[in-house]
């Protein structure tokens, strides 16, 4: 049933949702690198929004430990967990973030290859701003591949699970995209990203959502996912997985790590639960 409703939603994600984020894009790509005059296009990427930087993580800082729990949802690792459930009750909501998760890899290294801008703490004096958590040096800063991550799982979830009612439509895509939002800026809040670093990783990471969709609606490379004999294959990777996330509570003792962690035995259980049940 749900998932059905799920194929339903997903036969309504067409590719020229895509369109208006591609151009926001390349809007932001004249302003930023192409009518940069006068400047190294780093130095003028980071200039322009070094104010905005310090306000927003002067502000959100404010709040450190609810900024490091949000900020983990950017971490496949933990944000994947909590709809594993998933798994058994909508296999094509899966089937549409696997193939998603995969073109994000590829996409966010390329990116952040080809821009190679440093991040906050390799540009600004670390005293001068917050950083909560690990402090990060590399020329990895755009896009931010956590907002990426983040928005493609916020991006699925608003088309799997729409409702058909326009006025609950908004309702809904305004909670999804405010959650994915609070995600997404505690990049900025952990001193970790540059404010404009999230905003192009969640539109990259929404447009990669609807071509792993659409990928989805006209292939099955993925529906194998469906079929509970590859069952044992999920149990014992969320077995794993457990084991990765009991090793971050244990550096990190954040409540996030535990409402990932709860959400995979449950559907550790549920899964073997349902393979049992099919077996014998």
């Amino acid at each position: 049933m749900l998932d059905r409703k799920v194929i339903d939603n997903f036969k309504n994600v067409k590719l020229g949702l895509s369109i208006p984020p591609f151009c926001f894009l390349f809007l932001l790509a004249c302003y930023f690198f192409i009518f940069n005059e006068g400047e190294n296009y780093i130095d003028g990427y980071i200039n322009i929004q070094e104010d905005l930087f310090f306000y927003l993580n002067g502000k959100l800082s404010a709040f450190p430990n609810l900024q490091f729990n949000l900020t983990q949802l950017g971490d496949v690792l933990i944000f994947f967990p909590l709809v594993t459930i998933f798994i058994i009750y909508a296999p094509k909501f899966w089937e549409a973030l696997l193939i998603s998760a995969v073109l994000s890899l590829v996409v966010s290294a390329a990116l952040k290859k080809l821009f190679a801008v440093p991040r906050p703490a390799a540009m600004f004096d670390n005293e001068s701003f917050v950083i909560i958590g690990e402090t990060l040096l590399g020329r990895t800063s755009l896009p931010s591949g956590h907002s990426i991550a983040a928005f493609i799982v916020i991006t699925i979830l608003l088309f799997a699970f729409m409702p058909k009612k326009n006025t609950h439509k908004i309702s809904w895509s305004l909670f999804i995209i405010a959650l994915g939002f609070a995600i997404t800026i505690s990049r900025v809040g952990v001193g970790a990203h540059y404010p404009v670093d999230v905003v192009i990783g969640s539109t990259i990471g929404y447009i990669i959502a609807i071509f792993g969709i659409h990928i989805n609606n006209k292939l099955s490379w993925w529906s194998w996912v469906e079929n509970k004999k590859y069952y044992p294959i999920f149990m014992l990777l969320f077995v794993i997985w457990g084991g990765v996330i009991v090793t971050k509570i244990l550096a990190n003792n954040l409540p996030i790590f535990y409402l990932s962690l709860f959400s995979l035995v449950m559907s550790l259980y549920l899964i073997t639960s349902a393979y049992v049940q099919e077996k014998y």
